[in-house]
Formats: structure tokens, sequence, C-alpha cells
């Protein structure tokens, strides 16, 4: 089985790399796709540098010593594009509850349809967000709950995966 993770990985943390390992171990995946969209949806500011393709190249790199990680690069934005094909989709429990936000979809019918045509979900916990009942809870250690991209870019170096800079990031005096 293959499983996608979704991601804007800017940059790849050590509870992306937690996750991905997560998943990889409680469902026997053979391979775990972290997928970046070429322009995120809802992130289009934010995301633009570096280049999806450049985060690419770093995960790469970064993760060269897990042969059962793959990252892809996609033009798709909308979760049930980027998972179709997989068998799994891999994410956060925030990320959960962010995608049955109304406001991302045309009509409730149009919700309905992009959510039923997912896969199989695994979901991290994230606090205070739930995680459905038809789910896979992974199992990810509770420190690692509330790392996240942003607070490696507001200096929480230590949750940067790898503790180096291949984005380039000011350093803290």
């Amino acid at each position: 089985m293959i499983a996608c993770y979704p991601g804007s990985f800017n940059p790849a943390t050590i509870a992306h790399v937690a996750i991905a390992e997560s998943a990889w171990q409680q469902l026997n995946l053979h391979r775990v796709d972290l997928i970046i969209s070429e322009t995120a949806l809802g992130k289009q500011q934010q995301h633009s540098v570096p280049s999806a393709h450049a985060r690419a190249d770093a995960l790469r790199t970064l993760l060269v010593d897990r042969p059962w990680i793959g990252v892809v690069v996609t033009p798709d934005q909308l979760l049930s594009e980027i998972s179709a094909g997989y068998d799994i989709l891999v994410m956060g429990a925030d990320k959960w509850a962010q995608i049955n936000e109304d406001h991302w979809y045309q009509s409730v019918e149009a919700k309905q349809h992009a959510l039923g045509s997912l896969p199989r979900l695994a979901i991290a916990p994230r606090p205070p967000y739930d995680v459905p009942p038809h789910a896979t809870l992974l199992t990810v250690a509770r420190q690692l709950w509330g790392v996240s991209s942003t607070g490696v870019r507001s200096g929480r170096r230590d949750w940067q995966a790898g503790n180096s800079d291949p984005f380039g990031l000011p350093s803290q005096s």
C-alpha cells in the first residue's frame, strides 16, 4: 500500500518526519509520498519562496536515508485530486478540520463529493482538533503535536527536520 502526505513542508519539521514514519510503520506501507502543491491552496502568498521544486529537492536530500519516502510536486491543490490513486491519505487533525470548512467548496454537494472521494485516512493528533472515528489515529509523540513549520520560520530551529538550514532561513541572533 502507498500513502500520500500532502503539505507545504516549508520547511520540513521533525513532526512531519515522525508522522510519515508512524504511518509507514503502523499501516505497513510500502511507500509514503510527501506531496507539495506548486501553489498550495490558501497559502499562495505564504509559500511562493522557496519554490515547491526547491522544497522538494531539499526534502529528497534530507530524507535520502529513508528510501520508503517519496517526494512529489503536483499542480493539484485539492486533497481529493492529490490523493487520487493512493491507498491512504495522511494528514494532521488540524488539516482534517480545515478541509471540512464549507468555504473551500462551491456547494454542500461539492464538499460531500470531495470528502467522499478521499482514500482511507490516517490522521495525526493535533489538539484541540478531533480525529474522525473512521480514520486511523497515528501514534505520534505528544511533544510533537504542536510542532509546525510556522514555528520553525519564527525561530524554533530545533523543530526543523535535520536541524539544518536548506531553505536559507534567517539566523536567530
